[in-house]
């Protein structure tokens, strides 16, 4: 039985994210110019081995015969020369001219941006004082320009068409290049000895070589339609050769009285540039580090809900009422249950801690109940989120847009990814005021000067009109809670805000939410790792595990006797003040992946309390005491009540 059940646990885990040839057809346009192009590429590869005529050969007498003659399935052209050959090796030496050109602008112009952008200094001023002297002449100009010196001919054409387009290649690989080179790991080659080349191929190189593909790949298109347009002026295929542009160019005197001639060359040439351009934009998207979830849209302004069944709403004077929450994100075939059913209740001005370690789905939780979590990859598939009694999971986004910072506010980790770097934090604050406020300008700024006293902004006045690069990151912070004041909500959601900041500045941060939250009333659901921090700000505590609360109950008594071990474990960990000899014990073993929980306790595996009877099904959150509840089969403390 074991035996056969390991084959198909290996696949799905080695099936779980999409190749990217799968997130290629994903996307429904790429997968269709890709169909095209490659039965183009078939029918140029095999036209050698078909039965077609010398596409060179005039017969005078079969001139100008219309699609469908006997013999000639596409008609004959004014010497009588069948189309259909001429067609197919034409688009072979259309194809192999354009990659050609595409090939050498990309070499010459990616070596001159990796040289620029790594070297800096005089040779950049000079290679790309030359790049720009290339750039201030029209490309098709400069393209005739060369090919009236070389003389008209394909090859020439070819060399054109690639010395005009060396400038777009080496200014894009300069630009990546340039940011690049100031980067650490570039810093540490250079420290450790490596050799200039060393690390211009060795390091710069493979992180722009996606770069290179993605241009080429949306560049051959446009160089194929080039060199048609130096052909179909006379200047590149030079008869009795054929390629696209030199048929198209033939047949433009017979456009109206046989259009056949010039219209099936025009027909390649659109299928021929539309199709790479619909791989190429289909590569950019493969190649794109933000769309390997294996989607190939944005993400939307909201959530996407899909619930089979939703709970029942009680009367509640509650702030917020989660009942079920359930959110999953699908990567490929792979389903990761982030949040697993969370219950949770906060009453106005209540301030409650939800703890774990870091991957226990704590974030997702707060950003599900704003419907903040990307879609694609992530869903809301179960579930109900009350905001004064009303579901906001079928909210309209116009009705979310006046809860977000309105009712409800989020305070982030890193206050740089709140605060715009362009604009002052006085004009951010008074932006948060008049989104929900209709409110005139000079009042709104009034009001922001007052949530910057409120925060306690040193000098106010002065650090009004800073930029957030100009303040500390503690500051930073406190400009972040006056945006989540601005509109006085009844929500506060802080996601680990103090986090980043030293010892002395969090318990300033803290001090000053704790402080506000009294003040207004607010609500605040306060997300961490650390106890220390949850024992000075908050009521209640909901200690999270695998995605579902494993305990819940008043600070002070969760803390002086966890019921959960879980729980007892997270507060093991914490140093005490005062006690230098206590053992501070790391927990074991790591939490399971979301995309393969186990049956039962998810905590089994490290529990060191584990019986048979924790894996046979699911356990439901139990009343432990009068106001305490636990996910635990038999409980460490507490009676039940």
């Amino acid at each position: 039985m074991v035996s056969l059940a390991l084959p198909g646990r290996a696949r799905k885990a080695r099936g779980g994210r999409p190749s990217s040839f799968q997130l290629l057809l994903a996307n429904r346009l790429s997968a269709a110019g890709l169909v095209m192009l490659l039965a183009i590429l078939v029918l140029a590869l095999v036209t050698p081995l078909l039965p077609l005529p010398d596409p060179n050969a005039t017969e005078p007498a079969q001139r100008l015969l219309r699609p469908g003659a006997e013999g000639h399935l596409l008609g004959t052209d004014e010497l009588g020369r069948d189309l259909l050959s001429r067609l197919l090796f034409g688009t072979r030496i259309s194809i192999l001219v354009g990659l050609s050109a595409t090939l050498i602008a990309a070499l010459v112009g990616s070596l001159i941006g990796l040289i620029s952008g790594y070297a800096g200094g005089r040779i950049d001023g000079v290679l790309m004082r030359g790049i720009d002297l290339v750039m201030a002449f029209p490309y098709i100009l400069l393209a005739l320009g060369i090919v009236a010196v070389l003389g008209p001919g394909l090859l020439n054409a070819l060399y054109a068409i690639a010395i005009v387009n060396i400038p777009f290649f080496a200014r894009n690989i300069r630009g990546i290049t340039l940011g690049l080179s100031r980067r650490e790991f570039v810093d540490a080659a250079r420290l450790s000895g490596a050799s200039h080349p060393v690390i211009l191929f060795g390091d710069v190189l493979p992180s722009v070589l996606p770069v290179i593909v993605v241009t080429m790949s949306t560049t051959v298109g446009w160089m194929i339609l080039e060199t048609a347009g130096l052909s179909f002026l006379g200047l590149g295929a030079q008869p009795p050769q054929a390629d696209l542009g030199s048929m198209l160019g033939e047949g433009r005197k017979l456009l109206f009285t046989a259009p056949h001639v010039s219209v099936i060359p025009g027909l390649m040439i659109f299928a021929l540039v539309m199709s790479i351009n619909l791989v190429g934009d289909g590569v950019r998207d493969v190649l794109d580090p933000r769309l390997k979830s294996g989607a190939l849209a944005a993400p939307g302004a909201a959530t996407a809900v899909k619930r089979e069944a939703v709970p029942l709403a009680e009367s509640t004077k509650a702030v917020l009422d989660v009942t079920g929450l359930k959110t999953e994100f699908r990567i490929g075939e792979r389903v990761y249950k982030a949040v697993g059913g969370v219950d949770l209740t906060l009453k106005p001005g209540e301030r409650v801690g939800l703890v774990g370690e870091s991957g226990c789905g704590k974030s997702v939780t707060a950003l599900s109940l704003l419907r903040l979590v990307p879609t694609p990859p992530g869903t809301i598939t179960g579930g109900r989120v009350l905001v004064e009694g009303r579901d906001q999971l079928a909210a309209r986004e116009d009705e979310l847009r006046g809860l977000r910072g309105g009712k409800v506010a989020y305070v982030f980790q890193d206050p740089l990814t709140t605060l715009h770097p362009l604009f002052t934090v006085g004009q951010q604050i008074a932006e948060a005021v008049r989104a929900h406020q209709k409110v005139s300008k000079r009042e709104a700024e009034k009001q922001a000067l007052k949530l910057l006293h409120k925060v306690q902004i040193p000098s106010a006045k002065a650090r009004f009109n800073a930029y957030p690069h100009e303040m500390s990151g503690g500051m930073r912070q406190r400009v972040c809670i006056a945006m989540a004041l601005a509109n006085a909500p009844e929500l506060i959601i802080a996601d680990e805000p103090t986090t980043a900041l030293d010892v002395t500045v969090q318990a300033q941060v803290l001090k000053l939410m704790r402080e506000l939250s009294e003040a207004q009333g607010s609500a605040v659901l306060f997300i961490t790792h650390d106890f220390g921090v949850v024992s000075e700000l908050c009521d209640r505590v909901a200690v999270m595990y695998a995605g579902r609360i494993v305990e819940i109950g008043r600070t002070r008594e969760v803390l002086k006797d966890p019921a959960h071990p879980y729980t007892r474990k997270l507060i093991d960990c914490v140093p005490i003040l005062g006690q230098p000899e206590r053992r501070l014990d790391a927990i074991e073993g790591l939490p399971p992946a979301a995309d393969r929980l186990p049956h039962g306790c998810a905590f089994a595996d490290r529990c060191p309390h584990v019986e048979l009877a924790c894996r046979e099904g699911d356990i439901a959150l139990m009343q432990v005491a009068e106001s305490r509840k636990a996910r635990c089969i038999k409980p460490l403390a507490g009676e039940v009540g």
